[in-house]
């Protein structure tokens, strides 16, 4: 494939990419400090890609750019509130305190670890003599306690402080929505005018994928949801929906997701029967299969050519993510991550292409020369 001008496409060399983690980085030490803002703006950008189809339809009526966004952000905003009121009256309320609910769900998945411990023990005689259980359940106890009288309560007044900036989610999607395109226009005017053509068609496609991605993630959770669903349903699980719903959304978080969503499955199938162990057991089955779907069917068939990350790349982004930035970091590092990715491979390609750069040095002589022609030397 040739690129503009002539010249071969180059893949991105370690200088790019050294600059593509330092920038991350960089930035996740940020998000420490604006987590209120980084959340409803990543929040902001997905529902600008899912809701971008429909509004161009309405562009191709003639209907015009701010009667188009509103009219479409009014129409989702309409169908979230019917969709929480329908789950609010389908679904009868917690009989008992949710500090008490986690409480039980944490003993129910807690008690399946100790079977599982106790049959290990006994069929390894070598694992009851290093007293194996009575270590892990010493363990579980002081984590436990420790968990519930700390931790949880810290964690529960931190998402509660920075709740309300979602709010701004549906307020800049609705200026994505109508004032996108003088924003890409305001950049492309920054473009001299030797890279411009390169830049703009470099911009259509990162626009383009971007568009495929979160499309594809929003199909790909809407497959998982219904196939976790009806896999724990046909094993008895309670609320298999729900489940299935935070179990897909947490898939969006590579690696670590699937393990808190296969725990999270776990602790509910082993409350809900704390003496048949083989409930528990086929929720793991259950979710196992949902991901080997994922990988060999689901994905393909969704995400189709998005943007690809190498895997090592990711799993130490993920390490470095939570290292830097704690929890918001490992939830943000991939995301951020593609999108500093895109930057720089695109500026990359850019300043590295030889023929751009001799187009600009041209133009600029060239302006110079025009600029003194009626100065007097």
């Amino acid at each position: 494939m040739q690129a503009y001008g002539g010249a071969p496409q180059q893949a991105s060399g370690p200088v790019v990419w050294s600059g593509i983690i330092a920038a991350t980085c960089a930035l996740l030490l940020m998000l420490q400090h604006t987590l209120w803002l980084a959340i409803p703006f990543l929040l902001a950008i997905i529902l600008y890609y899912l809701l971008m189809p429909p509004m161009q339809r309405l562009l191709r009526l003639g209907m015009g750019q701010g009667l188009a966004a509103l009219l479409v952000g009014s129409s989702f905003l309409a169908a979230v509130g019917l969709g929480t009121l329908l789950l609010n009256l389908w679904m009868a309320g917690p009989s008992e305190p949710w500090q008490d609910l986690l409480a039980r769900y944490l003993n129910g998945g807690l008690g399946f670890v100790r079977g599982l411990l106790a049959a290990l023990e006994e069929r390894f005689p070598i694992l009851r003599d290093m007293h194996l259980s009575q270590a892990v359940n010493a363990q579980f106890a002081a984590y436990s306690e420790d968990f519930m009288q700390r931790h949880l309560t810290a964690i529960v007044v931190s998402v509660a402080g920075w709740l309300p900036a979602l709010l701004l989610a549906p307020f800049l999607t609705f200026f994505f929505l109508r004032d996108g395109h003088l924003f890409k226009k305001f950049l492309a005017r920054a473009v001299p005018n030797a890279f411009f053509e390169r830049t703009l068609c470099l911009l259509h496609e990162v626009d383009q994928t971007a568009h495929r991605y979160f499309q594809g993630m929003l199909k790909l959770t809407v497959l998982d949801t219904a196939v976790l669903a009806f896999g724990l349903w046909a094993i008895g699980v309670s609320s298999p929906v729900l489940l299935g719903l935070i179990a897909a959304m947490l898939a969006w978080v590579p690696y670590v997701g699937s393990i808190v969503g296969c725990c999270m499955v776990v602790m509910v199938a082993s409350t809900d029967a704390p003496g048949d162990p083989l409930v528990a057991y086929s929720a793991i089955g259950v979710f196992i299969l949902v991901r080997l779907l994922d990988d060999f069917v689901f994905m393909p068939l969704t995400l189709g050519r998005s943007l690809h990350i190498h895997p090592l790349i990711t799993v130490l982004m993920i390490f470095i993510g939570g290292s830097v930035a704690g929890v918001a970091g490992l939830m943000l590092v991939l995301p951020l991550l593609g999108v500093v990715m895109v930057v720089g491979e695109t500026v990359g390609r850019l300043v590295t292409n030889p023929r751009l750069r001799a187009r600009h040095r041209n133009a600029r002589a060239l302006r110079e020369k025009q600029a003194s022609a009626d100065l007097v030397v």
